[in-house]
């Protein structure tokens, strides 16, 4: 068993301390994409059915039964996210800073938010220690953000300068076969995050940032069942709870700093997912997902010193919806082809969109392909065009957010995301103790 855990320890633990952050992939700042290389070549179809390799144990940890032996996957995603905000009216300064209708002395656009896009680590490793039993560990970054405009100085200011999100989630995960045609398993979430929203205090030019920072550890956890109904079929549901992150850190003003304390209620979803072989050669697969992000409401930050309200963050987010779908081809012995279409049902839309998220309904095509180097090597890469609707903000009046500068805008956000990964079996596949036939090629 110590041998064990100290291999445990070196598959897992070196991608844990790497930065996780990101222009978001997926509804408001939820990052899906950097979960798995082989994932991300089909869009993600069947990905609580086994469908998409070890990855699938972020969405359902009863598929980490269907890896027999000890195995581990290290996976490396970019992400470069593209939007920029123009107005599409003249800026306007509405009290107390001028009388109604004065113009903003600043009327240029964003410039990208986007930055350079971000690097994006996930690993997973799945130890089978009898005919029925599996214990493993992933790592990954389930949600992240990174929004910096071009232009710090802008008719926007005082809703955006910049963003960063940051997530490490640490999930210890348990496996069990029932039978020849169930399976369960369950994860704790341990999750990591960290944030800090810029915005400039006044619309002048020369306005100081107003800063709101903190961090914070917290707690969750993933359950799921896995079932082969029929040879070549697979169906998978799973549940991840939602997290409370309760942050403390700081507020910072032209008028001085103060210790905060806020509490954000992060989504709980549930995914189902479907894989089905057709032939020798060819495997289907699909996907829905549904996220709660209509507990995402409005954050009271509280002044530690007063136990007062100093002020608020108010997102309004409805639920998202995700669907895929996905195909592979067996190529020949070594390679396996894939792609697939996905659509996704943002939490934002016209109402509640802001300036740090460029964020609305958007479609992905997906293509990639595994290559099995030896018996115990395989090699994954994915990519995926991310095309995103226009994305309009309107601060006039009613936004949850509205502050003394009418301003409305537009973008015109994508996506493009690249992803590779390297699967690696530490024990001999002859050795493997038997378990029930499985619908993953390996």
């Amino acid at each position: 068993m110590k041998s064990l855990l100290k291999l445990t320890a070196a598959a897992t633990v070196s991608l844990s301390a790497l930065l996780a952050a990101g222009a978001a992939s997926a509804s408001s700042f939820a990052i899906r994409s950097g979960q798995s290389a082989e994932g991300l070549g089909m869009a993600y179809a069947g990905a609580a059915s086994g469908g998409i390799g070890m990855g699938s144990m972020a969405w359902n940890p009863a598929t980490i039964t269907m890896f027999p032996g000890r195995n581990s996957q290290w996976n490396f995603t970019y992400v470069y996210a593209n939007a920029s905000y123009d107005p599409t009216s003249t800026t306007r300064l509405a009290p107390p800073f001028a009388p109604l209708g004065t113009p903003n002395p600043i009327q240029n656009g964003t410039g990208n938010i986007g930055g350079d896009g971000a690097f994006i680590p996930a690993s997973y490793s799945a130890w089978q220690l009898t005919d029925r039993f599996w214990i493993g560990l992933t790592t990954g970054a389930p949600y992240g953000l990174r929004s910096k405009p071009d232009n710090q100085i802008n008719a926007g200011q005082v809703y955006s300068r910049s963003a960063k999100v940051q997530t490490i989630n640490v999930s210890p995960t348990i496996g069990y076969q029932v039978n020849d045609w169930i399976s369960v398993g369950a994860a704790l979430q341990v999750q990591y995050f960290n944030a800090s929203l810029k915005t400039a205090a006044t619309p002048a030019p020369t306005s100081a940032p107003v800063i709101i920072e903190g961090d914070t550890i917290d707690f969750g956890y993933r359950f799921g069942v896995n079932l082969t109904p029929f040879k070549g079929t697979t169906v998978g549901l799973a549940y991840r709870s939602a997290v409370r992150q309760t942050l403390t850190g700081s507020l910072r003003t032209p008028l001085g700093g103060q210790p905060v304390k806020a509490s954000l209620n992060l989504p709980d979803s549930v995914v189902f997912g479907l894989s089905q072989e057709i032939n020798d050669q060819w495997q289907v697969h699909a996907g829905v997902e549904w996220t709660n992000w209509s507990r995402f409401r409005n954050i009271p930050i509280v002044s530690t010193w007063t136990g007062r309200p100093a002020t608020s963050l108010n997102f309004q987010y409805d639920d998202a919806w995700y669907f895929s779908a996905g195909a592979e081809y067996k190529y020949s012995r070594d390679l396996t082809l894939r792609a697939g279409i996905g659509y996704e049902l943002s939490a934002v839309n016209d109402r509640n969109r802001t300036l740090f998220i460029s964020d609305n309904d958007r479609l992905w095509l997906s293509a990639g392909g595994s290559y099995q180097v030896t018996d115990k090597l395989k090699l994954d890469v994915g990519y995926t065009y991310i095309h995103v609707k226009e994305a309009s903000v309107s601060y006039t009046g009613t936004h949850p957010q509205q502050s003394a500068v009418i301003y409305t805008a537009e973008a015109k956000p994508y996506i493009h995301i690249v992803s590779a990964a390297l699967t690696y079996r530490w024990d001999n596949p002859v050795e493997t103790i038997p378990v029930r036939p499985v619908v993953r090629k390996n």
